[in-house]
């Protein structure tokens, strides 16, 4: 799955100027961050995108630590916004992941590489919470 998304969804990051390397990818424009992170199951077999917003030149923990927004992650704060494929909530928990760990009866082609064409078909609404004015 992983391999898929490299080849097919991170060329697309990369289209829109996001740098970093997977599972963690940021873009810093006009003094705002977008922040992209993949969280796969712990048991295997699905993931969620999650997205995130930041708008200072560094990043300060709760318990003091700086985080350079060169290493800043989505996970490193608390509001973020998880993109599943079909929905904009987690309606039925892992259930509504993108799911790679199901055989699909008289699916035709590689299915990561469905999968990651759907990640595309997300993007819209990755781009509307991007682009998002901060309130914080």
């Amino acid at each position: 799955m992983i391999k898929s998304l490299k080849e097919i969804f991170i060329p697309e990051l990369r289209n829109r100027s996001f740098k970093g390397s997977f599972p963690h990818f940021r873009k810093t424009e006009n003094g705002k961050t977008n922040l992209l992170t993949f969280q796969f199951d712990r048991n295997g077999g699905g993931f969620i995108i999650e997205l995130a917003n930041w708008n200072e030149p560094e990043f300060k923990t709760h318990w003091g630590k700086i985080i350079k927004l060169n290493k800043l992650t989505a996970h490193d704060l608390n509001e973020r916004q998880r993109i599943y494929p079909n929905t904009l909530t987690e309606e039925n928990g892992k259930d509504s992941w993108f799911r790679y760990d199901r055989k699909r009866i008289l699916s035709f082609g590689n299915d990561y590489d469905k999968l990651s064409k759907r990640v595309i078909e997300r993007i819209p609404i990755m781009e509307k919470y991007w682009n998002e004015i901060l309130t914080e």
